[in-house]
């Protein structure tokens, strides 16, 4: 790939995340009511799957074990690569160091594009390069929105972390919420700290950091506990990830807190728990489109040259509010699977 002429043809092109995925999904595609020869197109389709040459695309994230937030992001990511006729192949670390590790991996194994999440970014850079200096194109999601242009890679797509967190802020104003906790689970994760960062930029309460270990579930239990025994005046914990929101409720229990529950990102389990009224509200960055975008604009790039963003815009897919008020047909989704 050249990337000094990459650069150089970057222009700037906002794009919204539907709007993306319907043009990506027409690019791709095509529909015919003539028979079979009229359902090729040259798009490189037919009936709604790709005829061009087989490609092979790395997913790499930071997903810890356990971590199901991540099912949807490879669950959309398959999609597209079922449609595009490519070979996915999925990998996953928490550990920065391994992660690059599973890059290089990918690069050894010569594959067509990198999909990958740049949750602690600077250990990630070198291998990146890498993969740009073997001409692999890669494209960024879910994390690392403020590093992805300098390190060059061709479009982002995900939530922007710190806009997500001041709209979050806001809506914990508009429920009355006074003292909040934000439970970091992951520390050194950029995406999560700018969540926590965002939401006290317009929170006008007090806000409280806890950081608490991630891949040992009842140690979030029983740290959350203890703070909630700790400081009564606590009346709202905000956590980053579904299934720790639904630890939360257990914790508010075992210490006997009024506290309220708010979360970043969905899973099936945690939309019941809005709609019981466990957990107040969620914000949803749309993880299967995540997924689906990022392989799918590799197909774009190397089968027409397209650049999603126009090269300099990420692709954004959320934040989006779900509550009461909308959790049902966020629900419908959910059971197929893609929320």
């Amino acid at each position: 790939m050249d990337r000094t002429h990459h650069r150089r043809s970057r222009r700037l092109v906002p794009i919204v995340a539907m709007a993306a995925a319907s043009a990506l999904f027409m690019a791709g595609c095509s529909s015919s009511s003539g028979g079979k020869k009229a359902e090729e197109s040259s798009s490189g389709a037919a009936a709604g799957k790709a005829t061009t040459p087989r490609m092979t695309v790395a997913l790499v994230t930071h997903q810890a074990p356990g971590d199901t937030f991540w099912d949807t992001v490879r669950k959309g990511a398959q999609a597209a690569a079922d449609k595009d006729n490519i070979k996915l192949i999925y990998s996953a670390d928490p550990n920065a160091a391994n992660q690059a590790n599973l890059v290089q991996n990918a690069i050894d194994q010569k594959v067509d594009g990198i999909a990958v999440t740049l949750a602690k970014p600077d250990a990630m850079k070198d291998v990146i390069t890498k993969a740009e200096n073997a001409d692999i194109p890669v494209v960024g999601l879910n994390s690392g929105m403020d590093v992805w242009k300098d390190y060059g890679l061709l479009s982002f797509f995900g939530q922007d972390e710190s806009v997500a967190g001041e709209a979050f802020g806001k809506k914990l104003n508009e429920t009355g919420a006074k003292h909040a906790l934000c439970v970091i689970h992951e520390q050194g994760n950029v995406g999560l700290e700018a969540r926590c960062a965002g939401v006290k930029k317009t929170f006008s309460g007090k806000l409280d950091i806890l950081y608490v270990n991630g891949t040992d579930m009842p140690s979030v239990k029983s740290t959350i506990t203890a703070k909630l025994k700790q400081d009564s005046s606590i009346d709202e914990v905000v956590t980053l990830g579904a299934q720790f929101a639904l630890t939360a409720v257990q914790s508010v229990s075992d210490a006997g807190s009024k506290a309220k529950i708010s979360t970043f990102d969905l899973n099936k389990d945690l939309i019941k728990s809005v709609q019981d009224g466990d957990i107040q509200f969620a914000v949803d960055q749309q993880p299967y489109l995540q997924g689906y975008l990022a392989v799918d604009s590799l197909w774009l790039y190397k089968n027409n040259g397209n650049y999603s963003g126009g090269g300099e815009e990420p692709v954004l897919t959320g934040p989006a509010f779900v509550d009461k008020d909308n959790v049902d047909k966020v629900a419908a989704f959910a059971a197929k699977g893609t929320r």
